[in-house]
């Protein structure tokens, strides 16, 4: 799943007339440098939420043939990252995949990070598997880490007023038993993510990479200048 509904409201004045998906990174639009990434790892659907501009976001991707593209509508309202996956499970039946956010991007390291996630993951001990990207190295992120990570690989809450050493770039592998005890409507998928801490079934798994936090104007001069410097790693 690619999330894309978003207003994009901090790339403004870029998505002032098209939506955030559609920004345009080193010559590439933001969805397409997410859709390539899942082709590379061997995905063969997408089901992309749309609201904003959904049908500039269609039009664009009607272009596509290496992948097939389904919609998942929130004409009505934003059902925020949690309930923007429920509405769309139906077309995952009962299997694992993934969630990408459209304005992630990263140079990959050691090992392409999506093959290193299929290869983690365990659906047997796992309701979630999370790429995790340090902190250190993590460009256009302003806040201040998202997770820890335990010695068996679990992912944990950091501590209040403490730093994490890693954020979340936006990109998991779940398995539809995450969002059983899941609200109706918007909701954020940290709830889900809570219950599987709890039960030790949510994992990460480190980039081992840089990650590019997409999320303002400057954000994309930033991504280009680094994309440029390393061409043969995009």
């Amino acid at each position: 799943m690619v999330m894309a509904a978003g207003l994009g409201t901090r790339m403004r004045p870029l998505t002032d007339d098209r939506p955030k998906p559609l920004v345009m990174v080193a010559g590439k639009t933001l969805i397409d440098h997410a859709l390539d990434r899942l082709v590379a790892a061997g995905v063969t659907l997408a089901v992309v939420n749309v609201h904003y501009m959904a049908d500039r976001v269609k039009a664009h991707l009607a272009k596509r043939s290496d992948i097939e593209i389904r919609y998942s509508e929130e004409a009505d309202a934003l059902l925020g990252t949690g309930g923007g996956v429920v509405k769309a499970m139906p077309h995952f039946g009962n299997e694992p995949f993934f969630v990408i956010n459209s304005d992630t991007i990263w140079v990959e390291g050691f090992g392409r990070a999506l093959e290193r996630m299929k290869a983690r993951w365990n659906p047997e001990t796992m309701d979630g598997l999370l790429l995790l990207a340090s902190m250190v190295t993590a460009i256009g992120f302003e806040g201040a880490g998202d997770f820890n990570l335990d010695p068996d690989g679990h992912v944990t809450r950091v501590a209040e007023l403490r730093l994490s050493p890693y954020a979340y770039p936006g990109v998991q592998i779940v398995h539809p038993r995450l969002f059983d005890k899941a609200p109706s409507g918007t909701f954020s998928t940290n709830l889900v993510w809570d219950v599987a801490i709890a039960a030790k079934r949510l994992c990460g798994i480190r980039l081992d990479g840089v990650w590019i936090h997409v999320g303002t104007p400057e954000a994309v001069k930033e991504a280009e200048a680094l994309l440029a410097d390393l061409p043969a790693a995009r």
